[in-house]
């Protein structure tokens, strides 16, 4: 029942990968409102994370849950059957409100429900496989059912399975919720919100339009906002981030591993979406199709981990074990041509094990770190750290590889060329005779040697982020060690965080 709604939610950041062409002949949205029906979702999704988390804690997760799961359904049905590109915006931001409720409450609800802790790095572990999974599987199940049906489909897919959650959630799932939770900081959500969504959207529009003043701007008020929220927290009677929960053992290097982990798996996916249709040449279900191939693995990795651990490995050595298998598909993919598809595929397939191996510890900590209490407050501030994450990764790597293409093009080729492989490739089509072959080929090689070149600061990375693990959490108990048994009893927040 857990993994249901999650499944969806991770699906809905990439359905429309293939709906856009039909969504643009039927509603004829303007290019702003192509980009926001895109973007609107994740970034409210993002700015609302931590504000559910604290609702979840309070009200109860299952509740929370079950009220999330009713938007969510409710708002795939109007975005299916949207009449205008404004509609389908507003639903879409209502997905991500919905999203933004489910998230957290799903991961909450396996703290609470499994008390043994071997038990719960086992669901923690399918909930991380699932999670990743759904991302893939999204723009796969976008390209089939465009094929045969009509855009709104994408979305009806959400309500046999919301409407599952209605009726069986409440007899399935137990309610749980801080008993003690003191009063509701509402000043800690605007200033929530006012810290993540500029710089998601100044980090977003970095990796599609490059560095402008504009995005630079909007950053920095994020994180002025950020400092603000920061010393609300440490000032407040009864903060929406209790700062002592980053002072529970482990959960503070959990939340930095995390951000990491997710720095480094999506600045891959930026350029490996990009390889396998405008390099590879694959249409674009073709592509999908193809991407799905690395992600068959983590199912067999989500669990190793666990096994691992269970068997007196340490908890510091699975995690830098993980950061350095995914540092080597980094370099797998650096030693990619623009003819070496199957290698490319086998680097993320590599990288993602890699990944998943070590976010599946990363999150069982975290999560048996945090007090029961504030389990869906740990929940959210995780998953608002794999927003960050994946955002200044595709822009920090993104950057990289963009800075290196602009250096390789041949001085000669057209201005369009010089932006982006895609525009470059549009001008190819145009060029008469060997010309158009000879500057596809030249920006299919520059969009590779950049890739290289981000491939090798990703390695780095992450071979940093293995050290670190390996630093941070040296003295981290595993789930079955003393002092971890009794994590969901002992040591409980009160509501001024003490």
């Amino acid at each position: 029942m857990l993994m249901l709604p999650l499944l969806l939610v991770s699906m809905d950041v990439s359905v429309l990968y293939f709906a856009v062409p039909e969504i643009s002949a039927d509603l004829e949205p303007t290019g702003t409102q192509q980009l926001w029906i895109f973007d609107i979702y994740g970034f409210v999704l993002a700015g609302l994370l931590m504000t559910m988390g604290a609702v979840g804690d309070r009200i109860g997760r299952r509740r929370l849950l079950l009220i999330g799961a009713a938007a969510f359904g409710a708002a795939s049905l109007a975005a299916a059957y949207a009449h205008s590109a404004e509609a389908l915006i507003a639903a879409r931001a209502v997905l991500g409100i919905g999203g933004a409720t489910l998230m957290p409450s799903t991961l909450a609800l396996v703290r609470t429900m499994f008390t043994d802790p071997a038990q719960r790095a086992k669901a923690i572990a399918l909930w991380s496989g699932v999670m990743t999974g759904g991302v893939a599987l999204g723009s796969v199940m976008s390209g089939l059912l465009v094929e045969y049906f009509w855009w709104g489909s994408v979305f009806l897919v959400n309500l046999p399975a919301m409407a599952l959650l209605l009726v069986l959630g409440p007899i399935l799932l137990p309610e749980s919720r801080n008993p003690s939770p003191g009063r509701f900081d509402r000043l800690s959500v605007p200033l929530s919100m006012a810290a993540v969504l500029p710089v998601i959207y100044g980090l977003k529009e970095i990796t599609t339009d490059g560095w402008n003043v504009r995005y630079v701007v909007s950053i920095t008020v994020g994180l002025l906002f950020a400092a603000l929220f920061v010393h609300r927290q440490r000032t407040a009677a009864s903060p929406m981030i209790p700062p002592a929960l980053f002072r529970r053992r482990g959960f503070g290097p959990a939340v930095v591993l995390n951000l990491l982990s997710l720095f480094a798996m999506m600045g891959s996916a930026y350029f490996t979406t990009q390889y396998i249709q405008s390099v590879a040449g694959k249409s674009a279900l073709e592509a999908a199709l193809w991407a799905l191939l690395p992600s068959v693995p983590i199912g067999l990795a989500a669990p190793l981990g666990t096994r691992l651990v269970a068997k007196g490995v340490s908890r510091a050595t699975v995690v830098a074990a993980g950061f350095t298998i995914a540092a080597g598909g980094y370099v797998l993919l650096a030693l990619a041509g623009t003819g070496s598809l199957w290698l490319l595929l086998t680097a993320c397939g590599v990288l993602a094990c890699g990944i998943v191996l070590a976010t599946t510890q990363i999150m069982d900590l975290a999560m048996g770190a945090a007090p029961v209490e504030r389990a869906s407050t740990a929940s959210s501030l995780m998953e608002t750290g794999a927003e960050f994450g994946g955002a200044l990764g595709m822009a920090v790597l993104g950057s990289i590889g963009t800075a290196v293409y602009r250096q390789e093009i041949p001085g000669s080729a057209p201005a369009p060329a010089h932006e982006t492989l895609g525009g470059a490739l549009a001008v190819a089509e145009q060029l008469p005779g060997r010309a158009g072959d000879v500057l596809a080929t030249a920006a299919r090689e520059a969009f590779t040697s950049g890739m290289h070149a981000a491939a090798i600061a990703g390695a780095a990375l992450l071979l940093g982020a293995a050290a670190l693990a390996a630093i941070m959490l040296r003295r981290v108990p595993g789930p079955e060690e003393p002092g971890t048994k009794n994590a969901g009893r002992a040591d409980r927040l009160s509501p001024s965080g003490a």
